[in-house]
Formats: structure tokens, C-alpha cells, sequence
């Protein structure tokens, strides 16, 4: 046998535990300045492209680094190219929070780094997600039939959903495959016109193909119209397809539209399809008692996600998806090779959460919600969505009364759609006009709005949901909105 070659450096471990802990309390202290002052950054970076990329190195470092200098240049290269979701100006897409409960939950997680894929690979991972998603449930007030498993996003959650969906139908889709198979019709899901991207995109996943998403018309307040979906329904079926799923959406990206999910369940149960809900963002509202009514219908659907790292404060990514028949979930996706096979004693009595979805990796992130709800307490979480609520109401209210602004469509939960329209704009090019308006008021590093269109109208869009947003934050937006609206159309 060779002899070994000795070890030039006897010492391969990890960072020193007292560097480390200088080190983290050095980032601690950074973060809890950072987030007691957020107004000190500008919200929406103002990094050209390339930019943060040209400042580092093209190839690794081939010898060590100082922990000191690494965060250094944290500051000095990474900082400026940082869009600040953070921020209580942060008004663009669905305004999203770290808590801090959540931030030291993901220090924990992190440290703990355990793999949630079986039950022994950690106990208290399984169960305390097993635990905080039916805490969520009764928060929002979903029946005890549903059970939970925590996905990344919902754009997960919906191919959860829809394969779940797909095997519901005893195709043997997941044993054969689609292609080939003549017996097998065509499959056709529904949404509607304001549906989510991501609903489009699980279909092509699952093999539908954008051509087996047919999208269904919306009334004047952009929600699915019922009568519209019977009819496709129908009028595919004399066409040879075979109908199967609907995804209804309870607070839709553009406006937060609210699909009549009663109506819709109505239709399913009728044609025998599986209804999911994409409750993203609007599903959270229900956790406070007088907008529960969000969720009507939702009782009889088949699925339903709802993002808490939307408007719940909790750290990107944590989605919660329930479903009424997890052993359907189960079936589409569980596939389990001998080495990760549960012992006889434990099989049945336990839950691997890896055979209810796509991946074998799964983070501890059941912690998070579980620190931030012990934290707030679930009144304090309702208490925080309905001043959100009302703030959206008063800036709502401040766009209704000006003669420069109008409204673009309801404003059930806490984002309002809206254009500037001034008085003296007639013959003007008003999509233009928004559009530089956005520019200028993201321009100023204070605030930052997002756009959509309506009707083929150009329309902005100011949402509020981040944990540190105040009403001085709102009236901010308002005032600046005002002041560059003068000053565009003064020049123009």
C-alpha cells in the first residue's frame, strides 16, 4: 500500500467558532440597522446593467479571503445593485416583508441545514410543518379536510395542483406518459383571462401545452364570468376534448380580482372537474375575521395555495398548498428508491413529505411561519393586513377625489389600479404620459410602483403590504405622484 501523502495543512475545518461568532454579531448589529433605518437606501436599485458584475473577479479566489474584507465589498459592490423589497416605499408587484422573527428563524434553519425529505431525516421538521400549516388553516378558516405540504412558491404549488388534477382522472398518465396513446384525449384546464402566469406555465410542465389552457373572459371588475366557463366547458367536450381542472384566483396579480369561487365550485362539482384556487396573495386576507369572505367557495374546491411570504411577513419562499385528497397528491408523485425506504415500525405512522411533490430537497421553512405567528400572534398578523387594508382605502379615496386621477378597477384588498388623467390631457398620449410618470416617481428612490394594463390601458399600480409600511409612507407616494404629474404636464 502507497504510503499517505502528509497533509501540508493540518487544519481543513470551518471558520473558527470565535471568528464566527465576532463575525455574527458584526452582521446582526448590520441588519438590525439596516432595518431600523429602510428609508435609507433608495428603493428600486439604480445599478446600469453590468455594472455590479464588472467590480468582481472573473475567476474564483485561489487563496483565502478575509471574512472582513468579504463583507466590506458587501457593502461596496452588492448594496447598490439591491432593489429594496424591504423598504416601506416598496409599492411595486405585491409588496413584500421580512419580519424580523422570520430573519432569525432563517439564521436558525440555516445553521440546522437539515433535509425535510423523510421524517427521520429530522423529526421536529415534519411535525412542526405538520402543525403551523393547520395553524394557518384555522387562521383563515378552511375546513379540517385540508392538509398541507409547504412548497417554495405557488408557481409549484399550481403543478402540485394540476398533476394532482391529471391523476385524479386514472389515465395512467404517470405509468405511460401522454404521447402515443390514442385512447388518451386531449386534456383541457380552465382559468381566467387575469389568472396568474404560473398557471400557464405548470401546464406545459405537466404536458397540456398552452393549447390545452383555454382562458375564460372576465366581467367589468376582471373576474372569471361563471356563465362563460359552463360554455367552454361544454362546447369542448362536442370537440373531443376532455375537460379536467379550473384554477379560480382570489386576488389576481393586476387588480386582486376575486373569482366567484361559490359559482365556479358550482360548475366543477356539476362536470366533475378538480377546482384549485390560486390564493397567492388574497388568501391571506382571511385571516382577518371580516374579510374572510375572500375565501368564500374555497371550502369546496380540491386545492388552494396561499403565499405567507406574500402578505404574512414571512421571508421569501414559503407557500402554503392544501389539498382535500393528499393521496391523490401522493400518487402522482411518490417514487421512492430503496435507500430512502421508511423502516416497517415507522411506515404508516409517519409522514415522508418528499412523496407529495416534485423535489427530494426540502428546506426547514416551517420554521419561519412558526416564529412569526408565536411572535405577532395571530390577531397582531390580522391587525397589520387591515391597517393595509385601510391604507389602500385612503389612497383609493385621494385618487377618487382628484380631478387628475381616476381609478382603473375595485380595490378589495390593499392594491389600487390607477391612471393619471389630468384635465387638460384631451388628445394626449395618456400611456405615455403613466409610463413616464412611474419612471419619475421610481426615479426619486423614495417609492416604487409597478404597471400592468387594463383594457389595453396602461395602468400603475400601488400595493401595499410590507410590515413596515406606514400611512406618511402612502401619502409619500401620493405627493409625488402629484408633484411630477405638474411637472410633466407643464413641460408638455
Amino acid at each position: 500500500m502507497p504510503n499517505p501523502i502528509p497533509s501540508q495543512n493540518p487544519s481543513f475545518g470551518d471558520m473558527d467558532p470565535e471568528a464566527f461568532r465576532a463575525y455574527g454579531k458584526q452582521v446582526i448589529d448590520w441588519i438590525a440597522d439596516y432595518l431600523s433605518q429602510p428609508d435609507k437606501y433608495p428603493v428600486l436599485s439604480r445599478a446600469k446593467p453590468g455594472e455590479v458584475k464588472a467590480q468582481l473577479p472573473a475567476a474564483p479566489p485561489a487563496a483565502p479571503e478575509a471574512m472582513g474584507a468579504i463583507l466590506a465589498d458587501f457593502d461596496r459592490i452588492i448594496m447598490p445593485g439591491i432593489t429594496h423589497w424591504n423598504h416601506p416605499g416598496f409599492f411595486a408587484y405585491f409588496a413584500i416583508s421580512g419580519s424580523m422573527p422570520g430573519i432569525l428563524a432563517e439564521t436558525l434553519i440555516a445553521a440546522l441545514n437539515v433535509n425535510a425529505m423523510l421524517w427521520r431525516t429530522s423529526p421536529s421538521a415534519t411535525e412542526l410543518e405538520e402543525v403551523v400549516l393547520d395553524w394557518l388553516r384555522q387562521m383563515v378558516g378552511l375546513p379540517d379536510a385540508f392538509e398541507g405540504v409547504i412548497a417554495d412558491t405557488a408557481s409549484m404549488a399550481a403543478v402540485l395542483a394540476i398533476a394532482a388534477a391529471r391523476e385524479a382522472l386514472g389515465l395512467g398518465i404517470r405509468e405511460q406518459g401522454m404521447a402515443g396513446r390514442p385512447e388518451v384525449p386531449r386534456l383541457r384546464m380552465y382559468c381566467s383571462e387575469q389568472a396568474h402566469s404560473s398557471i400557464e406555465k405548470a401546464a406545459i410542465l405537466v404536458g397540456l401545452g398552452q393549447a390545452g389552457v383555454r382562458k375564460i373572459p372576465v366581467d367589468a371588475e376582471f373576474r372569471m364570468r361563471p356563465e362563460a366557463l359552463a360554455e367552454a366547458i361544454q362546447a369542448d367536450r362536442r370537440e373531443g376534448w376532455l375537460p379536467f381542472c379550473v384554477a379560480a384566483t382570489v386576488g389576481t396579480t393586476s387588480t386582486t380580482s376575486i373569482d366567484p369561487v361559490p359559482a365556479i365550485a358550482e360548475i366543477c362539482e356539476r362536470e366533475k372537474l378538480w377546482l384549485h384556487v390560486d390564493g397567492a396573495y388574497g388568501g391571506s386576507a382571511a385571516i382577518v375575521p371580516e374579510l374572510r369572505h375572500v375565501l368564500a367557495g374555497c371550502d369546496r374546491a380540491d386545492s388552494i395555495v396561499i403565499n405567507p411570504h406574500k402578505w404574512l411577513f414571512t421571508p421569501i419562499d414559503f407557500s402554503a398548498f392544501y389539498i382535500r385528497r393528499p393521496d391523490v397528491l401522493k400518487q402522482a408523485f411518490s417514487l421512492i428508491p430503496e435507500y430512502l425506504r421508511t423502516a416497517e415500525g415507522d411506515a404508516g405512522t409517519v409522514k415522508n413529505y418528499m412523496e407529495y411533490g416534485v423535489q427530494l430537497g426540502r428546506r426547514f421553512r416551517a420554521r419561519k411561519f412558526w416564529m412569526i405567528v408565536r411572535t405577532f400572534g395571530a390577531e397582531g398578523m390580522a391587525a397589520r393586513i387591515r391597517e393595509h387594508v385601510r391604507l389602500a382605502g385612503e389612497f383609493a379615496g385621494w385618487v377618487d377625489a382628484s380631478p387628475d386621477f381616476e381609478r382603473l378597477a375595485p380595490t378589495p384588498l390593499s392594491t389600487v389600479c390607477f391612471r393619471a388623467r389630468p384635465a387638460q390631457s384631451a388628445g394626449a398620449d395618456l400611456d405615455r404620459l403613466n409610463e413616464s410618470l412611474m419612471e419619475a416617481v421610481n426615479a426619486t428612490g423614495k417609492v416604487f410602483l409597478s404597471h400592468t394594463k387594463l383594457n389595453g390601458v396602461y395602468t400603475l399600480r400601488l400595493a401595499i403590504g410590507n410590515i413596515r409600511t406606514a400611512e406618511a409612507h402612502v401619502a409619500e407616494a401620493w405627493g409625488l405622484l402629484q408633484e411630477n404629474l405638474e411637472r410633466l404636464t407643464r413641460y408638455n
